[in-house]
Protein backbone atom coordinates (compact mmCIF):
# COMPACT_ATOMS: atom_id res chain seq x y z
CA UNK A 1 0.00 0.00 0.00
CA UNK A 2 1.34 3.42 -0.92
CA UNK A 3 2.48 5.63 1.95
CA UNK A 4 0.07 8.55 2.22
CA UNK A 5 1.26 10.36 5.36
CA UNK A 6 2.84 13.60 4.18
CA UNK A 7 2.72 12.69 0.47
CA UNK A 8 0.80 15.90 -0.33
CA UNK A 9 0.98 19.44 0.99
CA UNK A 10 -1.22 22.51 0.85
CA UNK A 11 0.99 25.20 -0.64
CA UNK A 12 -1.50 27.86 -1.73
CA UNK A 13 -4.67 29.27 -0.16
CA UNK A 14 -7.10 31.99 -1.16
CA UNK A 15 -10.59 33.27 -0.54
CA UNK A 16 -12.62 34.69 -3.37
CA UNK A 17 -14.70 37.79 -2.76
CA UNK A 18 -16.83 37.20 0.35
CA UNK A 19 -20.03 38.54 1.86
CA UNK A 20 -22.37 39.90 -0.80
CA UNK A 21 -20.91 39.70 -4.29
CA UNK A 22 -22.12 41.60 -7.32
CA UNK A 23 -25.21 40.10 -8.99
CA UNK A 24 -23.19 39.35 -12.11
CA UNK A 25 -20.88 36.93 -10.23
CA UNK A 26 -21.64 33.21 -10.52
CA UNK A 27 -20.36 30.30 -8.41
CA UNK A 28 -18.01 29.51 -11.30
CA UNK A 29 -16.64 33.07 -11.29
CA UNK A 30 -15.93 32.71 -7.58
CA UNK A 31 -14.22 29.33 -8.00
CA UNK A 32 -12.09 30.70 -10.82
CA UNK A 33 -11.24 33.77 -8.75
CA UNK A 34 -10.20 31.59 -5.82
CA UNK A 35 -8.23 29.27 -8.09
CA UNK A 36 -6.18 32.05 -9.66
CA UNK A 37 -5.56 33.73 -6.31
CA UNK A 38 -4.43 30.47 -4.69
CA UNK A 39 -2.09 29.70 -7.58
CA UNK A 40 -0.64 33.21 -7.31
CA UNK A 41 -0.29 32.72 -3.56
CA UNK A 42 2.12 29.82 -4.05
CA UNK A 43 3.77 30.86 -7.31
CA UNK A 44 2.25 28.31 -9.66
CA UNK A 45 0.44 28.83 -12.98
CA UNK A 46 -2.84 27.46 -14.30
CA UNK A 47 -0.78 25.45 -16.80
CA UNK A 48 0.79 23.57 -13.86
CA UNK A 49 -2.59 22.20 -12.70
CA UNK A 50 -3.19 18.56 -13.64
CA UNK A 51 -5.85 17.78 -11.03
CA UNK A 52 -9.03 19.76 -10.37
CA UNK A 53 -11.47 19.11 -7.53
CA UNK A 54 -14.55 21.20 -6.73
CA UNK A 55 -18.11 21.13 -5.47
CA UNK A 56 -21.01 23.53 -5.08
CA UNK A 57 -24.70 23.12 -4.34
CA UNK A 58 -25.43 25.20 -7.45
CA UNK A 59 -24.04 22.73 -10.00
CA UNK A 60 -24.44 18.99 -10.44
CA UNK A 61 -21.34 18.69 -12.63
CA UNK A 62 -19.06 21.33 -11.18
CA UNK A 63 -15.73 19.84 -12.24
CA UNK A 64 -16.81 19.55 -15.85
CA UNK A 65 -18.05 23.13 -15.87
CA UNK A 66 -14.94 24.51 -14.19
CA UNK A 67 -12.50 22.72 -16.48
CA UNK A 68 -14.29 24.27 -19.44
CA UNK A 69 -14.43 27.67 -17.72
CA UNK A 70 -10.68 27.64 -17.03
CA UNK A 71 -9.74 26.08 -20.35
CA UNK A 72 -7.88 23.15 -18.79
CA UNK A 73 -7.89 19.40 -19.39
CA UNK A 74 -6.49 17.95 -16.18
CA UNK A 75 -5.43 14.31 -15.89
CA UNK A 76 -7.72 13.90 -12.89
CA UNK A 77 -10.94 15.67 -11.86
CA UNK A 78 -13.46 15.14 -9.10
CA UNK A 79 -16.70 16.84 -8.01
CA UNK A 80 -17.65 14.56 -5.13
CA UNK A 81 -20.60 16.18 -3.35
CA UNK A 82 -21.33 15.17 0.24
CA UNK A 83 -22.20 18.62 1.54
CA UNK A 84 -19.90 20.86 3.53
CA UNK A 85 -17.35 18.10 4.15
CA UNK A 86 -16.82 17.53 0.42
CA UNK A 87 -13.52 19.38 0.42
CA UNK A 88 -12.00 17.21 3.14
CA UNK A 89 -12.95 14.21 1.00
CA UNK A 90 -11.30 15.94 -1.95
CA UNK A 91 -8.07 16.28 0.04
CA UNK A 92 -8.14 12.54 0.73
CA UNK A 93 -8.69 11.91 -2.97
CA UNK A 94 -5.81 14.23 -3.87
CA UNK A 95 -3.56 12.17 -1.62
CA UNK A 96 -4.60 8.98 -3.37
CA UNK A 97 -4.23 10.52 -6.83
CA UNK A 98 -0.73 11.78 -6.07
CA UNK A 99 0.25 8.40 -4.61
CA UNK A 100 -1.01 6.73 -7.79
CA UNK A 101 0.98 9.14 -9.96
CA UNK A 102 -2.18 10.45 -11.60
CA UNK A 103 -1.55 14.12 -10.82
CA UNK A 104 1.07 16.35 -9.24
CA UNK A 105 -0.56 19.78 -8.78
CA UNK A 106 -4.18 19.77 -7.63
CA UNK A 107 -6.65 22.57 -6.95
CA UNK A 108 -9.63 22.16 -4.61
CA UNK A 109 -12.20 24.94 -5.15
CA UNK A 110 -15.62 26.15 -4.05
CA UNK A 111 -18.00 28.99 -4.88
CA UNK A 112 -21.54 30.00 -3.91
CA UNK A 113 -23.82 33.00 -4.39
CA UNK A 114 -26.44 31.91 -1.87
CA UNK A 115 -26.76 35.33 -0.22
CA UNK A 116 -27.29 37.03 -3.58
CA UNK A 117 -29.80 34.54 -4.97
CA UNK A 118 -31.22 33.26 -1.61
CA UNK A 119 -30.34 30.10 0.24
CA UNK A 120 -33.33 28.25 -1.19
CA UNK A 121 -32.39 29.09 -4.76
CA UNK A 122 -28.79 28.01 -4.16
CA UNK A 123 -29.70 24.61 -2.70
CA UNK A 124 -30.66 21.34 -4.31
CA UNK A 125 -32.52 19.24 -1.72
CA UNK A 126 -33.76 15.69 -1.96
CA UNK A 127 -37.34 14.99 -0.78
CA UNK A 128 -37.60 14.06 2.90
CA UNK A 129 -40.64 11.76 3.10
CA UNK A 130 -40.34 11.17 6.85
CA UNK A 131 -39.81 14.83 7.76
CA UNK A 132 -41.47 17.05 5.14
CA UNK A 133 -45.05 16.35 6.37
CA UNK A 134 -44.12 18.09 9.64
CA UNK A 135 -42.93 21.19 7.75
CA UNK A 136 -39.59 21.62 9.55
CA UNK A 137 -37.27 24.52 8.78
CA UNK A 138 -34.32 22.65 7.31
CA UNK A 139 -31.52 22.42 8.19
CA UNK A 140 -31.95 24.42 11.46
CA UNK A 141 -34.71 22.15 12.80
CA UNK A 142 -32.58 19.05 12.26
CA UNK A 143 -29.65 20.46 14.20
CA UNK A 144 -32.04 21.84 16.82
CA UNK A 145 -33.22 18.28 17.47
CA UNK A 146 -29.63 17.23 18.15
CA UNK A 147 -29.15 20.21 20.46
CA UNK A 148 -32.37 19.49 22.34
CA UNK A 149 -31.39 15.86 22.82
CA UNK A 150 -27.94 16.86 24.12
CA UNK A 151 -29.58 19.32 26.54
CA UNK A 152 -31.97 16.63 27.78
CA UNK A 153 -29.35 13.92 28.11
CA UNK A 154 -26.40 15.88 29.51
CA UNK A 155 -27.86 19.03 31.02
CA UNK A 156 -26.33 21.29 28.38
CA UNK A 157 -27.78 24.80 28.58
CA UNK A 158 -28.69 27.46 26.07
CA UNK A 159 -26.11 29.70 27.76
CA UNK A 160 -23.40 27.13 27.03
CA UNK A 161 -24.45 26.94 23.38
CA UNK A 162 -24.41 30.74 23.25
CA UNK A 163 -20.82 30.70 24.51
CA UNK A 164 -19.84 29.01 21.24
CA UNK A 165 -21.28 31.91 19.24
CA UNK A 166 -19.58 34.48 21.45
CA UNK A 167 -16.21 32.73 21.14
CA UNK A 168 -16.55 32.67 17.36
CA UNK A 169 -17.36 36.38 17.33
CA UNK A 170 -14.33 37.15 19.51
CA UNK A 171 -12.12 35.37 16.97
CA UNK A 172 -13.85 37.18 14.09
CA UNK A 173 -12.88 40.52 15.63
CA UNK A 174 -9.28 39.53 14.87
CA UNK A 175 -10.06 38.70 11.22
CA UNK A 176 -10.30 41.77 8.95
CA UNK A 177 -12.41 39.96 6.32
CA UNK A 178 -14.96 38.47 8.75
CA UNK A 179 -18.58 39.29 7.90
CA UNK A 180 -19.64 40.03 11.51
CA UNK A 181 -17.15 41.77 13.81
CA UNK A 182 -19.28 43.74 16.25
CA UNK A 183 -19.45 42.80 19.93
CA UNK A 184 -21.68 39.88 20.91
CA UNK A 185 -22.75 38.76 24.39
CA UNK A 186 -24.40 35.65 25.79
CA UNK A 187 -27.52 37.69 26.51
CA UNK A 188 -27.68 38.97 22.94
CA UNK A 189 -27.50 35.42 21.60
CA UNK A 190 -30.27 34.26 23.94
CA UNK A 191 -32.51 37.24 23.19
CA UNK A 192 -32.10 37.21 19.42
CA UNK A 193 -35.08 36.08 17.28
CA UNK A 194 -35.88 32.41 17.77
CA UNK A 195 -35.35 30.26 14.66
CA UNK A 196 -35.93 26.69 15.83
CA UNK A 197 -35.75 25.94 19.55
CA UNK A 198 -33.24 26.07 21.17
CA UNK A 199 -31.57 28.11 18.42
CA UNK A 200 -31.90 31.83 17.96
CA UNK A 201 -30.53 33.45 14.83
CA UNK A 202 -27.15 33.89 16.57
CA UNK A 203 -26.88 30.12 17.12
CA UNK A 204 -27.09 29.70 13.33
CA UNK A 205 -24.40 30.19 10.73
CA UNK A 206 -24.22 33.21 8.48
CA UNK A 207 -25.70 33.27 4.99
CA UNK A 208 -23.05 34.78 2.72
CA UNK A 209 -21.68 34.55 -0.78
CA UNK A 210 -18.11 33.42 -1.23
CA UNK A 211 -15.64 30.80 -2.23
CA UNK A 212 -11.98 30.04 -2.48
CA UNK A 213 -9.39 27.44 -3.31
CA UNK A 214 -6.37 25.56 -2.04
CA UNK A 215 -3.47 24.18 -4.05
CA UNK A 216 -1.84 20.87 -3.15
CA UNK A 217 1.27 19.29 -4.57
CA UNK A 218 4.05 16.82 -3.81
CA UNK A 219 6.58 17.44 -1.01
CA UNK A 220 9.35 17.64 -3.61
CA UNK A 221 7.64 20.39 -5.58
CA UNK A 222 6.43 22.16 -2.43
CA UNK A 223 10.00 22.93 -1.36
CA UNK A 224 10.50 25.38 -4.24
CA UNK A 225 7.29 27.40 -3.83
CA UNK A 226 6.49 30.71 -2.12
CA UNK A 227 4.61 29.46 0.95
CA UNK A 228 5.52 27.15 3.80
CA UNK A 229 3.91 23.75 3.10
CA UNK A 230 1.17 22.36 5.33
CA UNK A 231 1.52 18.61 4.88
CA UNK A 232 -1.48 16.28 4.88
CA UNK A 233 -0.70 13.87 7.71
CA UNK A 234 -3.97 11.97 7.86
CA UNK A 235 -7.61 11.93 6.80
CA UNK A 236 -10.75 10.14 7.92
CA UNK A 237 -14.23 9.89 6.37
CA UNK A 238 -17.52 8.57 7.71
CA UNK A 239 -21.19 8.73 6.71
CA UNK A 240 -23.72 7.67 9.34
CA UNK A 241 -27.04 8.67 7.74
CA UNK A 242 -28.65 11.00 5.22
CA UNK A 243 -31.79 12.21 7.04
CA UNK A 244 -31.85 13.31 10.67
CA UNK A 245 -34.59 10.82 11.57
CA UNK A 246 -32.17 8.02 10.68
CA UNK A 247 -29.26 9.35 12.78
CA UNK A 248 -28.37 6.47 15.14
CA UNK A 249 -27.71 8.71 18.15
CA UNK A 250 -28.34 12.45 17.98
CA UNK A 251 -25.68 13.11 20.60
CA UNK A 252 -22.89 11.31 18.72
CA UNK A 253 -21.78 12.35 15.24
CA UNK A 254 -19.67 10.47 12.72
CA UNK A 255 -16.71 12.54 13.89
CA UNK A 256 -16.34 9.86 16.57
CA UNK A 257 -15.29 7.57 13.68
CA UNK A 258 -13.56 9.91 11.22
CA UNK A 259 -11.40 11.48 13.92
CA UNK A 260 -9.75 8.25 15.13
CA UNK A 261 -9.20 7.16 11.51
CA UNK A 262 -7.37 10.44 10.84
CA UNK A 263 -5.38 10.25 14.10
CA UNK A 264 -4.20 6.75 13.25
CA UNK A 265 -3.20 7.75 9.72
CA UNK A 266 -1.32 10.78 11.06
CA UNK A 267 0.31 8.84 13.87
CA UNK A 268 -0.77 11.36 16.52
CA UNK A 269 -3.25 11.80 19.35
CA UNK A 270 -5.73 14.56 20.05
CA UNK A 271 -3.38 16.15 22.60
CA UNK A 272 -0.84 16.78 19.82
CA UNK A 273 -3.16 19.20 17.99
CA UNK A 274 -2.44 22.91 18.34
CA UNK A 275 -5.56 24.39 16.70
CA UNK A 276 -8.98 23.01 15.79
CA UNK A 277 -11.02 24.29 12.86
CA UNK A 278 -14.50 22.76 13.27
CA UNK A 279 -17.53 23.10 11.02
CA UNK A 280 -19.82 25.36 13.07
CA UNK A 281 -23.01 25.52 11.03
CA UNK A 282 -24.80 25.77 14.40
CA UNK A 283 -23.52 26.18 17.93
CA UNK A 284 -24.24 22.53 18.77
CA UNK A 285 -21.78 21.44 16.05
CA UNK A 286 -18.72 22.83 17.80
CA UNK A 287 -19.76 21.23 21.07
CA UNK A 288 -20.49 17.83 19.50
CA UNK A 289 -17.25 17.76 17.52
CA UNK A 290 -15.13 18.68 20.54
CA UNK A 291 -16.62 15.67 22.29
CA UNK A 292 -16.57 13.26 19.37
CA UNK A 293 -13.00 14.14 18.37
CA UNK A 294 -11.85 13.41 21.91
CA UNK A 295 -11.01 16.88 23.19
CA UNK A 296 -13.42 16.34 26.10
CA UNK A 297 -15.58 13.44 27.23
CA UNK A 298 -19.15 13.04 25.99
CA UNK A 299 -21.45 15.39 27.86
CA UNK A 300 -18.66 17.72 29.02
CA UNK A 301 -18.64 19.98 25.96
CA UNK A 302 -21.04 22.54 27.39
CA UNK A 303 -18.98 23.27 30.48
CA UNK A 304 -15.80 23.28 28.39
CA UNK A 305 -16.94 25.94 25.93
CA UNK A 306 -18.47 28.04 28.73
CA UNK A 307 -15.10 28.07 30.52
CA UNK A 308 -13.54 30.18 27.77
CA UNK A 309 -11.25 27.36 26.64
CA UNK A 310 -12.06 27.84 22.94
CA UNK A 311 -11.95 31.64 22.93
CA UNK A 312 -8.94 33.83 22.08
CA UNK A 313 -6.41 33.26 24.85
CA UNK A 314 -8.00 29.93 25.81
CA UNK A 315 -6.13 26.65 26.08
CA UNK A 316 -7.81 25.10 23.02
CA UNK A 317 -8.04 27.52 20.08
CA UNK A 318 -11.12 26.68 17.99
CA UNK A 319 -12.28 28.33 14.76
CA UNK A 320 -9.61 30.99 14.82
CA UNK A 321 -11.00 32.81 11.76
CA UNK A 322 -14.43 33.38 13.34
CA UNK A 323 -16.03 30.29 11.87
CA UNK A 324 -19.24 29.89 9.98
CA UNK A 325 -20.99 31.73 12.79
CA UNK A 326 -19.15 35.04 12.27
CA UNK A 327 -16.55 34.87 9.46
CA UNK A 328 -18.45 33.53 6.45
CA UNK A 329 -20.73 30.69 5.45
CA UNK A 330 -21.68 30.42 1.77
CA UNK A 331 -23.49 27.14 2.35
CA UNK A 332 -20.69 24.54 2.18
CA UNK A 333 -18.11 25.80 4.64
CA UNK A 334 -15.53 23.00 4.72
CA UNK A 335 -13.00 24.57 2.36
CA UNK A 336 -12.56 27.57 4.66
CA UNK A 337 -11.58 25.26 7.52
CA UNK A 338 -8.76 23.86 5.38
CA UNK A 339 -7.67 27.37 4.40
CA UNK A 340 -7.46 28.51 8.02
CA UNK A 341 -5.75 25.33 9.24
CA UNK A 342 -3.09 25.62 6.54
CA UNK A 343 -2.57 29.33 7.23
CA UNK A 344 -2.12 28.71 10.96
CA UNK A 345 0.68 26.26 10.14
CA UNK A 346 2.16 28.75 7.66
CA UNK A 347 2.08 31.47 10.32
CA UNK A 348 0.30 34.05 8.16
CA UNK A 349 -2.86 34.77 10.19
CA UNK A 350 -1.93 38.17 11.60
CA UNK A 351 -3.60 39.13 14.88
CA UNK A 352 -5.28 35.75 15.27
CA UNK A 353 -2.10 33.73 14.62
CA UNK A 354 -1.36 31.14 17.30
CA UNK A 355 2.21 30.52 18.41
CA UNK A 356 4.20 27.50 17.26
CA UNK A 357 1.44 25.73 15.34
CA UNK A 358 2.79 22.40 14.09
CA UNK A 359 -0.43 20.39 13.84
CA UNK A 360 -3.88 21.67 12.87
CA UNK A 361 -7.14 19.75 12.53
CA UNK A 362 -9.86 20.71 10.05
CA UNK A 363 -13.16 18.87 10.47
CA UNK A 364 -15.93 19.05 7.89
CA UNK A 365 -19.63 18.31 8.24
CA UNK A 366 -22.19 17.71 5.50
CA UNK A 367 -25.94 17.32 5.33
CA UNK A 368 -27.63 17.17 8.73
CA UNK A 369 -24.69 15.85 10.77
CA UNK A 370 -24.52 13.23 8.01
CA UNK A 371 -21.05 13.17 6.43
CA UNK A 372 -18.06 13.76 8.70
CA UNK A 373 -14.54 14.15 7.32
CA UNK A 374 -11.39 14.99 9.26
CA UNK A 375 -8.08 16.26 7.87
CA UNK A 376 -4.93 16.68 9.94
CA UNK A 377 -2.22 19.01 8.64
CA UNK A 378 1.33 19.36 9.90
CA UNK A 379 4.43 21.48 9.49
CA UNK A 380 7.68 20.11 8.10
CA UNK A 381 8.79 19.30 11.65
CA UNK A 382 6.05 16.66 11.90
CA UNK A 383 7.36 14.54 9.01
Amino acid sequence: MAKLRGNAAIVGTAESDLGLVAPDMTPFDLMAQGTMRALDNCGLELSDVDGYFCATSQSRMAAMAMCEYLGIQPKYFDSTQIGGSSFMAHVAHVQAAIAAGVCEVAVVAYGSTQRTVSRAAASQRDPLPHEDPYRPMMPPSAYAMAASRHMHQYGTTREQLAAVAVAARDWAKLNPVAFRREDLTIEEVLNAPMISYPFTVRDCCLVTDGGGAIVLTTPERAKDLKQKPAYVLGTGEYISHATITCMPDMTVSGAAHSGPIAYKAAGIGVKDIDVFELYDAFTINTLLFLEDLGVVKKGEGGAFVASGAISPGGKTPVNTNGGGLSYCHPGMYGLFLLIEAARQIQGVCGDRQQKNVDIALAHGNGGVLSSQCTVILGSGDTL
